[in-house]
């Protein structure tokens, strides 16, 4: 293992520890020295990481975002209303998704974090770019929407309840 891999390797290691990771653990699992993961911290560091070291271990400060899928229903015109709404409640809808009976599923990014974000994607659908995915599936499609949190997603979905824009089911798989 290079040096780069192995310290891809501890921020991973690092990201998906839910407590401090002592650097005496990093050094066994990588069979490195204690010195050897106090440089490679460093150069974590360097590289822009913001790795905080604890007196039980390292930690990396970096906010946890939460997603979940939502099916949804609503019509070209309201489109502009769902995108806003989910913004100013703090989520952002990462793509557009379409279970077609033919042709199966099909996805899109979009990454709309903003309304001038949304303003831009709602503009190139206006100038006839394209059409929304949402029309060829009679209007019912999924957006991956992430936000800080499972309480700001509770938030999105109520709202999206009371537009009447979630088509309630079950489960969403994908």
């Amino acid at each position: 293992m290079t040096g780069s891999e192995r310290r891809n390797a501890i921020i991973a290691r690092i990201r998906e520890s839910g407590a401090p990771v002592p650097g005496k653990t990093l050094a066994a699992d990588f069979d490195v020295s204690r010195q050897v993961i106090v440089q490679d911290i460093a150069l974590i560091r360097a590289a822009g990481h913001d790795i905080i070291s604890t007196n039980r271990g390292y930690m990396i400060n970096e906010p946890r975002l939460e997603s979940r899928v939502f099916k949804v229903r609503h019509t070209d015109e309201q489109l502009e209303e769902e995108l806003n709404s989910i913004v100013d409640l703090g989520g952002q809808v990462l793509d557009v998704m379409v279970n077609h009976r033919v042709y199966g599923r099909m996805r899109a990014d979009l990454n709309i974090t903003s309304r001038r974000r949304a303003a831009e994607f709602l503009e190139d659908i206006r100038n006839g770019k394209s059409s929304p995915l949402k029309n060829i599936t009679s209007g019912y499609h999924y957006h991956t929407v992430q936000a800080d949190s499972e309480e700001t997603l509770d938030l999105i979905e109520n709202m999206l309840r009371e537009k009447g824009f979630l088509v309630e089911q079950t489960a969403a798989r994908f």
